[in-house]
């Protein structure tokens, strides 16, 4: 199987609304998770481009849907959700955003949901697997700052989240931003999901 040339990604374009968003015309992979579970950092790392995907100094700030592409392959960064200090009428808005982008006809190839190793999957959290499991779609669970705990402990919370998401353990993928934990996987099951379609 060919590989995806990561090196090659750059900025396609921002949607504020889904409506705006064109047609899916190559294989997609959406990225998806709470403000500050490290998103940005983690697709930088994939791509091997430090400063790529915007890091926002304001946790919760983006509010658009970011397209990247890749080697023919598109990477989408969704708004981070649950940020308390944003307003109600803001949260609104990502639910909607997300929601209405879930439900668009698109080449949803894999959806990479992001959670924090450290803390208890968020009632968001909860509600996004149960929503990709509900739609069907191909997801898997990356675990990230990995690096913030010791490998025994890493691999107890693995255990922990999966209990408390309701899925295989083999769904959940640690990883870490910092030392790299795990991104060599997280790209061979981005290939997977999305080359042997092209």
């Amino acid at each position: 199987m060919s590989q995806i040339n990561y090196q090659l990604a750059h900025f396609v374009a921002s949607y504020g609304k889904v409506s705006q968003i064109p047609a899916s015309t190559c294989p997609e992979v959406s990225f998806v998770g709470r403000s500050n579970v490290g998103k940005s950092s983690i697709m930088n790392k994939i791509f091997g481009r430090r400063g790529l995907v915007k890091v926002s100094s304001t946790p919760g700030k983006t509010a658009n849907v970011n397209f990247f592409e890749a080697d023919g392959v598109h990477f989408v960064d969704l708004p981070g959700y649950g940020y308390a200090q944003r307003s109600k009428s803001e949260r609104e808005r990502w639910g909607e955003l997300i929601g209405e982008f879930f439900e668009l006809e698109r080449s949803f190839n894999l959806v990479v949901s992001l959670i924090d190793i450290r803390h208890d999957p968020s009632q968001l959290d909860l509600q996004m697997i149960s929503y990709l499991q509900d739609a069907e779609l191909p997801f898997v669970i990356a675990l990230t700052k990995a690096d913030k705990l010791s490998r025994g402990r890493a691999a107890q919370q693995r255990a922990h989240i999966a209990r408390l998401l309701g899925v295989d353990n083999k769904s959940l993928l640690i990883t870490s931003s910092s030392d790299g934990t795990g991104i060599d996987e997280l790209k061979r099951i981005i290939e997977a999901h999305c080359l042997d379609e092209s």
